[in-house]
């Protein structure tokens, strides 16, 4: 199997692979053997020679005007994002969002298991929710440190973001994906990935704005009485 190689991948590259995987996994309900890349390009509005690097960092070889094993093309992809390899993570913010996220059995497909929950809430603490934990945020660091969990997911307000960063920090954990909409100061070490649902809303509501703009200047066609 090929070595993951994502440490210098570039992330537009990263965050189109889900997109192969999906296309891959409509295509096997066909059952073909091989795909192509202009076959992937084409299901998905993209440029074959765009696919074709892509699939390339993978590690993965496909023959000349043949392609690529369908079934070894899925796996040189999970590995290549890691979603071969099952990781733990904490979770800490048991409100409307973290519960959602607690809930989201998608997960466990990509690789990704969340453990449990932490929260500060007297109501929330003790708890579970979609049959996950939720615990004291007291707990966090002696927790993440004993079950060497290295993934932490923020799924709290603004105002104790910071602090909830820093307590993963201190549990040593070295990737947080933050749903709170604020930049954290962390260290250079830790990796960090911002999930802003705001700033995607933003572009939404924007397009649309633009396309009722157009469509309300667009020339009526009728007949002529």
């Amino acid at each position: 199997m090929p070595a993951k190689k994502t440490r210098n991948a570039p992330k537009p590259s990263l965050r189109r692979m889900p997109r192969y995987l999906r296309c891959l996994q409509r295509m096997a309900k066909e059952r073909p053997e091989w795909v192509s890349c202009t076959h992937i390009a084409e299901q998905l509005d993209l440029d074959p020679t765009l696919v074709r690097k892509d699939l390339a960092m993978t590690g993965i070889t496909g023959r000349p005007k043949t392609g690529y094993l369908l079934a070894e093309l899925v796996e040189a992809i999970e590995h290549f994002v890691g979603w071969d390899t099952p990781e733990d993570a904490f979770l800490i913010g048991a409100g409307n969002m973290g519960a959602a996220l607690l809930g989201f059995g998608g997960f466990q497909r990509h690789g990704l298991n969340i453990v449990t929950g932490f929260d500060i809430d007297p109501g929330k603490v003790g708890t579970k929710i979609h049959g996950k934990e939720i615990l004291h945020i007291d707990q966090f660091v002696d927790m993440a440190r004993r079950m060497h969990v290295e993934i932490g997911i923020i799924a709290c307000g603004v105002a104790s973001a910071q602090q909830v960063a820093d307590t993963m920090v201190e549990g040593g954990i070295r990737a947080i994906w933050n749903f709170a909409p604020i930049k954290l100061q962390i260290p250079e070490n830790v990796i960090i990935e911002y999930e802003d649902l705001s700033a995607t809303l933003a572009v939404l509501s924007r397009k649309l704005a633009s396309r009722r703009q157009l469509d309300a200047e667009a020339p009526v066609c009728g007949n002529d009485l």
